[in-house]
């Protein structure tokens, strides 16, 4: 489970990493990121890639909601042939790129739980793979997809961002529904993590939004 996330370039220094072009209009995502706040994407439109402002998360209601509740925001996908995700997944034009410069994880006792870091070698910025699409709650929305931890990760986690070289880009963008499957399915390789353990506490201040659990 990922629910933070740092972006700690500008909308320009990543539009530049990815090559596409710098948004006409200022982006308004934060530095740190979380469940239901806006962050960088990268997308294809009409075959021109594009960094644009979503919100993490596809709104979802639970069972028993009021309907005036705001729906949690599903900010992590464990599996792609589940019927949530599996259409949007077949459809590369629903895919994206999600610009991160390191992503965290908690640790350490309840109550008291601090802010392990992760990042990939020698990547300043790197992409995570993600779904987007339009929603009548938040407009544009996207959610991260989620596989096994590998060891690097293991004394933290067991589960982690699927993460794309850059010469992976293109076959997440465009390949097969079976191709985009295999990413969750291979293990990324342990050599090219890099943590850092912290003292910042978890809990910073209150989160957005309840999250929902991946599905």
């Amino acid at each position: 489970m990922c629910n933070l996330y740092t972006v700690r370039q500008s909308a320009a220094e990543v539009a530049a990493h990815f090559g596409v072009r710098v948004p006409a209009q200022q982006l308004n995502a934060p530095e740190e990121v979380y469940p239901g706040t806006p962050g960088m994407v990268v997308r294809e439109v009409d075959g021109v890639r594009a960094l644009q402002s979503m919100a993490w998360g596809f709104p979802l209601r639970l069972k028993g909601m009021s309907p005036t509740a705001k729906p949690k925001p599903v900010n992590n996908i464990a599996d792609l042939n589940k019927p949530m995700w599996k259409g949007l997944a077949a459809k590369p034009q629903w895919r994206c790129l999600i610009p991160v410069t390191a992503f965290a994880e908690a640790e350490g006792p309840k109550g008291s739980k601090t802010r392990t870091w992760f990042n990939v070698k020698d990547q300043p910025i790197f992409a995570w793979a993600g779904l987007w699409r339009m929603s009548d709650e938040w407009g544009p929305v996207y959610s991260g997809v989620m596989t096994d931890c590998n060891e690097a990760i293991r004394p933290v986690h067991d589960r982690m961002p699927v993460l794309l070289m850059p010469d992976e880009h293109e076959r997440w963008l465009h390949g097969s529904f079976d191709e985009a499957v295999a990413f969750q399915e291979r293990c990324f390789p342990d050599e090219l993590i890099e943590m850092a353990r912290t003292s910042d506490l978890w809990v910073k201040r209150k989160a957005p939004d309840a999250v929902a659990p991946a599905v």
